[in-house]
């Protein structure tokens, strides 16, 4: 094979991997970190997973962190807010239903534009969105987004076992800790994070 032959089909190989890890785009470049709203929402939309907090009446009212899958939309498309698709057979949900206080976070390291620095690292942004975790009504417009949403995103939850009784969860916002930059964390409303100026 001919060496620009190679390079080609070596580039075609990457660019397609990219483009089908979770069944989704990798992303359009990260926004300016003066931009709070645009960065919070582009981790939202480009992260697939990552903690969800309750407070589990089992540990006596103790924080109980749970590695979830999560959506806000279809690809590029989202609404930033974050559902799931999940069980009472499991703390996270079983929690929910008792109280609905919750938090989720997420970083920009698993999406791999952090280069070779810690993630603890303020350039690396990471973003908590903390609020109540409800459930979505059943046969409501929301529920068929939320189910769109997910499995476009997550396509092996629609296999999941049906006995378990797996329900649509959204997090309802109300308060942003965003950090993408030195200088503590950036001051956003959940009001500017639903509704950006473009």
């Amino acid at each position: 094979m001919k060496p620009v032959s190679f390079l080609l089909c070596l580039i075609f190989l990457v660019v397609g991997f990219r483009e089908s890890v979770q069944g989704r785009p990798l992303s359009v470049s990260k926004p300016d970190p003066r931009n709070a709203a645009a960065t919070a929402r582009w981790l939202v939309a480009q992260n697939s997973w990552g903690v969800l907090n309750t407070i589990s009446s089992e540990l006596g009212g103790a924080p109980f962190g749970n590695v979830v899958s999560f959506s806000d939309g279809s690809p590029n498309e989202g609404r930033g807010i974050p559902y799931f698709y999940l069980t009472a057979l499991d703390p996270t949900a079983k929690n929910a239903l008792k109280d609905g206080r919750a938090s989720l976070t997420v970083s920009e390291y698993p999406l791999g534009t952090c280069g070779k620095i810690d993630p603890e690292n303020p350039t690396c942004a990471k973003l908590t969105l903390t609020g109540k975790l409800k459930i979505v009504e059943e046969k409501s417009d929301e529920a068929q987004y939320a189910k769109s949403a997910l499995f476009t995103k997550h396509p092996e939850m629609k296999t999941w076992p049906k006995s378990h009784k797996f329900q649509f969860f959204k997090l309802e916002i109300e308060n942003i800790f965003l950090i993408d930059w030195f200088g503590g964390p950036k001051p956003l409303t959940p009001e500017q994070y639903l509704h950006p100026k473009t």
